[in-house]
């Protein structure tokens, strides 16, 4: 798994802006947090994409999630892609196989 924290951009209320590529779930992933009065500086996230197998495909398709949001580095998407080509071949360990049975029927 990868993960990138975005600088926010200022005036959007958003403490947090995060990116990356989950192995077991064959997908990128988009996060955007805001404050919560219970905890003004970790936030909660408000938008998560990414949770199913297979929900973002692409680097592009997360980055756009998070580009209103934060400032993007130039190198993201490539960054991106490299995680994700980086664990091509990379089976389910016997417990994430497990998990993925219980959690969505299936282990592909």
């Amino acid at each position: 798994m990868s993960r990138y924290e975005l600088k926010p951009r200022p005036g959007n209320g958003v403490i947090k802006a995060v990116v990356g590529w989950d192995r077991p779930l064959q997908t990128f992933f988009a996060q955007i947090f805001t404050p919560t009065d219970e905890e003004p500086e970790e936030g909660e996230a408000t938008i998560w994409l990414g949770t199913e197998p297979g929900e973002l495909l692409s680097p592009e398709i997360a980055i756009r999630v998070v580009e209103a949001y934060a400032d993007i580095p130039e190198t993201l998407a490539a960054d991106l892609a490299a995680d994700m080509n980086a664990t091509v071949g990379v089976k389910d360990g016997l417990h994430q196989a497990a998990a993925k049975r219980r959690l969505f029927g299936s282990i592909n």
